[in-house]
């Protein structure tokens, strides 16, 4: 399974309303730009920087500086095309991307077809352990390019895939190509707007199929902006704008990505204007930082899906009933208020507020407070007497687990401990080879906006991101079809049909939609933060 989505970091806040605010923090409005100026925006140490094994927020940002993706969203989250000139089908099954003409990589190489169907198939072909493998499961051929690992523990090797190219790749010309899916899939044209679908240079392979040494320290997109110099590991990363860029160009110079391993002392830096952006406030700081940053302190929409997991193939928690009691016995709102300071909204639903299709309270009164009811039902259905809840501990986690561990004990009359594993990698190691973990601390950032993004990956069968052993086929059964759907409207209604079983099973606790918290230095004006926790460096600007 792979991990990509799933959030480590802190629980991020989500409002309901879709346009961003808190435009214009920081500097003066009257002030003339500065054009040529360098800012410096926080960000963690990225995993990686190839497009297709970059699947973290802080990786993300720096990807979307160097790279312009096919297309984009607009305010209502709708795909419109960006380095494509257009993406048809007129049966949802095969797609023709023709691309814009004029872009060419930060080496001079010209953006072609090739540019794109050459790291399509080196992110698809399984032996390149690509993170963002399976955005391509489905093109037609994906299955020929994966292979299995022997069940023994021995030093054999995985066999080689039958193919190391997608078959339903197929260049057209220079600037088209073709792509044709396994099954019809209405969001595949959303679905570009994603990292795993950046195209990579010549320059990027010292042979077909084989990254040259270095790229990922020296990445060379075709974005608005270019590497100077190289990946500074756990220092900065920086960017400067390309000249040769052939689409709107950024209202700055350049940009600093400065590496933090304490958002703490991010937060003292951007207070004394020493940052010009902290993407997230730290939760310890959360109740002060209005007043603290004043105008300079601003949220914005995010797409951050918190919950509880539970391992539904663990005898105890393999009743809904008492998965259902469980959550009944959770107070999310007086959680948001006394540990979040009311920058988070309580879930009640299984998709966020961000995507075309959501509705409130679908869980119903599972997810409303009632401590009594919670109770009666746990002990008529054989609740256990004890209850974990484990959490990774580098993400903030530990004071709202801590408290909904308190909230447990009162109102059910159990046990409860909270285990902290010390990197989210290693909780999920745990839970793969289903190791008792108890509940466990689950966050989503959507990869595109779609109802099926969140139902697809995280409570399918198969899905990618099913760590909790959930399985209904009829839900299967109806996100499939909602996929294949002819229009948008179709698909939403299936997709809500399969959230209501979501509801009446609970395989996990709604809790919280995040929204974007963040500040700002002086220095900067008309910072935003998109749903995927991005600034937007096309509308920063530096004051003169």
């Amino acid at each position: 399974m792979q991990v990509r989505r799933f959030a480590a970091l802190a629980a991020l806040p989500v409002v309901t309303s879709l346009g961003l605010v808190a435009c214009g923090q920081g500097g003066d409005d009257a002030a003339e730009s500065n054009t040529t100026a360098v800012v410096s925006i926080q960000i963690a140490e990225p995993q990686h920087l190839i497009p297709t094994n970059t699947n973290e927020t802080a990786g993300s940002q720096v990807l979307a500086s160097l790279f312009t993706p096919l297309v984009s969203y607009d305010a209502d989250n709708k795909p419109i095309e960006n380095a494509a000139e257009s993406v048809s089908s007129t049966d949802n099954t095969t797609w023709t991307i023709k691309l814009k003409d004029g872009f060419t990589f930060h080496n001079g190489e010209k953006v072609t077809s090739d540019s794109y169907l050459n790291a399509w198939n080196y992110g698809a072909y399984a032996p390149n352990a690509q993170g963002n493998s399976y955005f391509f499961e489905k093109v037609k051929g994906y299955a020929d390019l994966q292979s299995v690992d022997p069940d023994d523990d021995g030093p054999q090797a995985a066999p080689t895939p039958k193919a190391n190219k997608l078959s339903g790749l197929a260049k057209v010309d220079d600037l088209t190509f073709t792509v044709t899916l396994a099954e019809p899939y209405v969001d595949f044209k959303t679905m570009l707007g994603y990292t795993a679908f950046y195209p990579l240079p010549a320059a990027a392979w010292s042979a077909e199929g084989v990254l040259a040494d270095g790229f990922e320290e020296a990445v060379i997109g075709q974005g608005p902006f270019k590497m100077n110099g190289t990946w500074q590991h756990d220092a900065k990363i920086e960017v400067t704008a390309y000249d040769a860029y052939p689409a709107t160009k950024p209202k700055i110079g350049g940009v600093e990505f400065r590496i933090y391993q304490q958002l703490t002392a991010a937060y003292a830096d951007v207070l004394a204007d020493n940052l010009d952006v902290i993407v997230t406030i730290p939760t310890e700081n959360m109740g002060n930082a209005p007043t603290d940053l004043g105008d300079r302190y601003a949220t914005s929409p995010a797409s951050t899906f918190q919950f509880l997991a539970f391992p539904t193939f663990q005898t105890e928690y393999s009743k809904p009933e008492v998965r259902k009691a469980i959550s009944m016995a959770i107070d999310r709102d007086e959680i948001i208020k006394s540990i979040f300071k009311n920058s988070q909204q309580s879930a009640r639903s299984f998709v966020s507020p961000v995507v075309g299709g959501y509705r409130e309270d679908t869980c119903g009164a599972s997810c409303q407070f009632n401590a009594a009811t919670a109770k009666t039902q746990y002990t008529a259905a054989g609740g256990p007497a004890k209850i974990q809840i484990s959490y990774n501990g580098d993400g903030g986690h530990k004071d709202w687990v801590d408290a909904t561990c308190n909230q447990l004990k009162t109102n059910l009359g159990v046990e409860c401990t909270a285990v902290a594993e010390a990197k989210f990698a290693d909780l999920l190691s745990k839970v793969e080879k289903k190791q008792n973990v108890g509940l466990f601390r689950m966050g989503w950032v959507m990869d595109y906006p779609s109802m099926e993004n969140y139902l697809g990956p995280i409570f399918t069968t198969k899905g990618s991101s099913n760590y909790y052993g959930y399985s209904n086929l009829e839900f299967d059964k109806l996100v499939t079809e909602g996929t294949k759907a002819a229009d948008e409207n179709a698909a939403i209604a299936k997709y809500q049909a399969a959230e209501d079983l979501l509801a009446a099973d609970m395989p996990v606790i709604p809790l919280r939609f995040g929204q974007n918290n963040f500040g700002t230095s002086a220095k900067v004006r008309n910072v935003n933060l998109d749903l995927f926790q991005r600034v937007d460096l096309f509308k920063i600007e530096a004051v003169s």
